[in-house]
């Protein structure tokens, strides 16, 4: 923005809404250009989207290897799940959506930064400071959530459900778009669970949990985690685990954040943890 910070402080509410409008042009701008060189590289999108589907993914891989060298042999069933198309523009469609998806995923970081940079002239310095730690945390922790559901979630939940027979007389035909929707419904999922200690790091600066209140629901959190786990995975112990970890990891990483930034338990609080099964006669 030309302006200076004092210059948009000053600014109309017409005059914000042009600001804001501009900025949602460059937006648009961005991500339609990354579209469009996505749209061109059709090979090798689909080749990295379909990747997930086959038994000879790198995720079946390496949990062969690591179990081999637990000496526990194991391999995965080999299966070949063909994907199919039931409408006359489903492909073509298809092919839009993925590459304006991608395309704003890539351009995550520019959007945050546009949206920081319209926002900041509201904040103070301190809230500044902060403003920045959590637009990049934010990002940090949904990519790690994209790549979880990437190389772990989906691809496990694939092999699964793809191969899921109520009786043999009854094949698998998946469609393409209900391939595309599944995968792009697991990540989003994923990359929002994965924001739990910036929530957790948000709600402390407002005042509504701290380090203490986390550390006494531990067992809770588990359980709850666990429930969440066994709805958004395939029902196998497996899988079970290796999303439950990661999460259950999340909540003990928002425990200390807000042990080192969040508020500080009252005195009164404290005394009365410490004497927890003091009875008064």
């Amino acid at each position: 923005m030309s302006e200076t910070d004092s210059g948009v402080g000053m600014l109309t509410f017409g005059g914000h809404l042009e600001v804001f409008r501009k900025m949602l042009f460059r937006i648009i701008a961005v991500v339609v250009v990354l579209a469009c060189i996505i749209f061109c590289f059709k090979t090798e999108t689909f080749e990295i989207l379909l990747a997930p589907k086959d038994s000879g993914f790198i995720t079946f891989q390496y949990i062969e290897r690591l179990l081999a060298t637990m000496g526990m042999p194991f391999h995965f069933k080999e299966y070949d799940i063909p994907l199919i198309n039931t409408e006359l523009s489903s492909q073509f469609m298809t092919h839009i959506t993925v590459s304006c998806l991608l395309a704003a995923l890539l351009a995550s970081p520019y959007i945050v930064f546009e949206l920081f940079r319209f926002i900041s002239p509201a904040l103070y310095e301190s809230e500044k400071k902060y403003s920045y730690l959590v637009a990049v945390v934010v990002y940090m922790l949904f990519l790690l959530g994209l790549l979880m559901s990437y190389f772990v979630l989906f691809p496990i939940s694939f092999q699964f459900l793809g191969n899921y027979q109520v009786d043999d007389r009854i094949a698998n035909t998946i469609t393409l778009d209900s391939y595309i929707t599944t995968f792009t419904t697991l990540t989003f999922v994923m990359g929002v669970v994965f924001q739990l200690p910036v929530m957790a790091f948000i709600l402390g600066k407002m005042g509504f949990i701290d380090s203490r209140l986390l550390a006494r629901y531990r067992a809770y959190a588990l359980v709850i985690i666990m429930v969440v786990a066994a709805i958004i995975t395939p029902p196998d112990l497996f899988t079970l685990v290796l999303v439950t970890i990661p999460i259950y990891a999340l909540y003990e990483v928002s425990i200390l954040i807000l042990k080192k930034w969040g508020p500080k338990p009252a005195p009164e609080e404290s005394e009365d943890e410490e004497t927890p099964d003091v009875q008064v006669g």
